[in-house]
């Protein structure tokens, strides 16, 4: 089984991410931080990186979220594009018979939509995601990608009769997903062409930084060979 984060590791937002919450700033007449700072928003979920990173007031990110919400839907899914490769290899990865879920911190429904956009839906099994933006900055709004990506292994669990199949293996571009990955004892591949900062992803913990879907192709492989050879039990 493998999970995939969305964007930076699937889908490139084209700047629909970074522009978008720069605009939904500026429309709220709210200072906009540095391209630096706009890009590593992408991956915490979107409440928690209008509090901590861009200052925003308690009382006004909900406007915030509303407005970049609107404009997502309305023209950064579309702008999005898809990484090179990666279509390609989740067709194969289906075709050697792997189960395939995403684990994002963007919403459900928001994921399950871009996946549509995007032509990439009927690759998945399960898309699992927060529940909602946290907009209230409430403990059940905006799930952790721990608790994300600890439904999407029970999900897989469920569907091969109770049992984890294995390997399970977790692929993103930022911390959040390698370390979500070493909390439920999987291993993580990380991707060089997504958000992460120099060293990030290794400092996790991440087995791998790859560099091109061939070679994250190859690490998967490798890592499904190894747990294969550990026991009778492992599976795809």
């Amino acid at each position: 089984m493998v999970l995939f984060d969305l964007d930076g590791t699937l889908v490139d937002p084209a700047g629909a991410i970074t522009g978008g919450i720069g605009r939904a700033l500026s429309a709220a007449g709210l200072p906009v931080p540095p391209a630096a700072v706009l890009d590593s928003m992408v991956g915490p979920p979107l409440g928690q990186s209008l509090r901590r990173l861009a200052a925003v007031p308690e009382e006004r990110v909900a406007e915030v979220i509303r407005l970049y919400r609107s404009e997502y839907r309305e023209r950064g899914m579309a702008a999005s594009r898809v990484y090179p490769g990666a279509e390609a290899l989740l067709g194969r990865l289906r075709e050697r018979g792997f189960r395939l879920a995403v684990a994002t911190q963007k919403p459900a429904p928001i994921a399950v939509q871009l996946l549509r956009v995007q032509g990439l839906s009927g690759y998945f099994d399960s898309v699992h995601g927060a529940e909602l933006d946290d907009t209230d900055g409430t403990p059940a709004a905006g799930h952790g990608k721990i608790q994300i990506v600890a439904a999407a292994l029970a999900a897989g669990a469920a569907a091969a009769g109770g049992d984890l199949p294995v390997p399970a293996m977790m692929v993103g571009d930022r911390h959040f997903d390698v370390e979500a990955a070493v909390h439920h004892g999987i291993p993580a591949l990380g991707v060089a062409w997504g958000f992460a900062a120099e060293g990030e992803l290794e400092a996790a913990g991440a087995a791998a930084v790859v560099r091109s879907a061939e070679e994250l192709e190859e690490h998967l492989m490798q890592l499904a060979g190894m747990a294969a050879v550990a026991g009778p039990a492992a599976g795809r």
